[in-house]
C-alpha cells in the first residue's frame, strides 16, 4: 500500500513544539538541529528541494536501492536484526525496514519519507564491525527516524550526491541551509547511537572504523585526532564543509565526548552528576558550525 505523504501535515508537526515529544525531535537532541531546522522550513527554495527529494525518492530511488537489497528480518540475519528490535525499544520507535546491500564501503543510510522510510546498511560493515559497534550504527540510522529527520536528510543526502533531479529547484542558499542542517542533525543522531551502544567507547570506536578503515582504526591516538579541530577551524579552509551533509569526523568525535560530560548520559547510565546539556548544546554548535 503505498504511503500517504503530506508535506504540509509533516512541516505543521514539526512547528508546533508541544507536539510529537519537542515537536518531533528526542529529548536528547542537539538543539541546533532543532533550530536550524526550524529556520529553514519558512525558506520556500529549501521546501522546493525537499519536495523534489520527495518525488525522486518515490518515483525512482527507493527501486533502484531496494533492487540489490536483502531485508533484513527474524530469519534474514536475525542477529543483527535483535539488534534492531533493540535500539527500537531504547528510542520507543516502531521496528524499522533494514536492508543489506553488498557494498565495500563502511557506510549506511535511512532514506524515504516519515511514513515510508527504510534503512540501508553495506554489508562490509556488517562483516568488520563489532556487535557493539553495529548497534551505534544501527541506533545512529534509528536515530534519523525518531526525531522524524527522513524527509530533510534524504533530500540533503541526495543533493549531496549531486543528484540531478534537484538542479532545476536549488539554489546555493537553500543547498547551503540544507546542508547545514543536515551536518547538526548528524550529532543528534550520533547521540541516538550512543544511547542504543550503551558506551561512549563503543560508539568512538565504530566512528574511528569508519574514518579510517578496521585495522588502522586500533593505532589511532584520540586525543591526537581530535586535536585536528584546531587547525580546521582556522582560515579559509574551514569553508571547504559548507556543502557537505556531514560534519567532518573529528567534530563528530569531540562533540560525542560533550555530550558523554552531560547530566542527561550520566543519569542515563546511572550516574549521578554531570553539566547541564544546554550548555553542551552551545559548547558543540561553536564546533559545528562553519560560518
Amino acid at each position: 500500500m503505498a504511503a500517504n505523504f503530506d508535506f504540509q501535515a509533516y512541516v505543521d508537526r514539526k512547528k508546533n513544539p508541544e507536539s510529537e515529544a519537542r515537536g518531533g525531535f528526542g529529548d536528547y537532541a542537539f538543539s541546533g538541529d532543532i533550530r536550524v531546522l526550524r529556520q529553514i522550513q519558512k525558506l520556500a527554495p529549501v521546501r522546493l528541494v525537499v519536495e523534489a527529494g520527495v518525488r525522486a525518492f518515490k518515483t525512482f530511488q527507493k527501486n533502484e536501492l531496494l533492487g540489490r537489497a536483502v531485508r533484513m528480518n527474524r530469519r534474514q540475519f536475525p542477529h543483527f536484526h535483535d539488534m534492531v528490535v533493540e535500539c527500537s525499544e531504547t528510542l520507543t520507535i516502531p521496528i524499522p525496514t533494514i536492508y543489506v546491500v553488498e557494498n565495500q564501503s563502511l557506510n549506511a543510510g535511512t532514506f524515504g519519507t516519515n511514513e515510508e522510510s527504510f534503512i540501508l546498511m553495506n554489508s562490509r560493515l556488517l562483516d568488520k564491525f563489532t556487535p557493539e559497534q553495529v548497534k551505534f550504527v544501527i541506533g545512529h540510522e534509528c536515530g534519523h527516524i525518531h526525531n522524524s529527520r527522513v524527509v530533510y536528510h534524504t533530500a540533503a543526502k541526495f543533493m549531496a550526491q549531486g543528484v540531478g533531479i534537484y538542479l532545476k529547484y536549488a539554489s546555493l542558499p537553500a543547498s547551503m541551509a540544507l546542508a547545514g542542517w543536515s551536518r547538526r542533525g548528524e550529532i543528534t543522531c550520533d547521540r541516538a547511537g550512543m544511547l542504543c551502544a550503551g558506551s561512549l567507547d563503543v560508539a568512538l570506536s565504530a566512528m574511528l572504523k569508519i574514518a579510517v578503515g578496521d585495522k588502522l582504526s586500533e593505532t589511532i591516538d584520540l586525543d591526537e585526532y581530535v586535536g585536528q579541530l584546531d587547525d580546521m577551524q582556522q582560515g579559509l579552509g574551514r569553508f571547504s564543509e559548507i556543502m557537505a551533509s556531514h560534519p567532518y569526523l573529528p567534530k563528530r568525535v569531540k562533540a560525542l565526548q560533550l555530550f558523554a560530560e552531560s547530566d542527561y548520559w550520566k543519569s542515563y547510565i546511572g550516574e549521578s552528576g554531570g553539566r547541564p546539556l544546554d550548555e553542551i548544546d552551545r559548547e558543540v554548535e561553536e564546533i559545528v558550525k562553519v560560518l
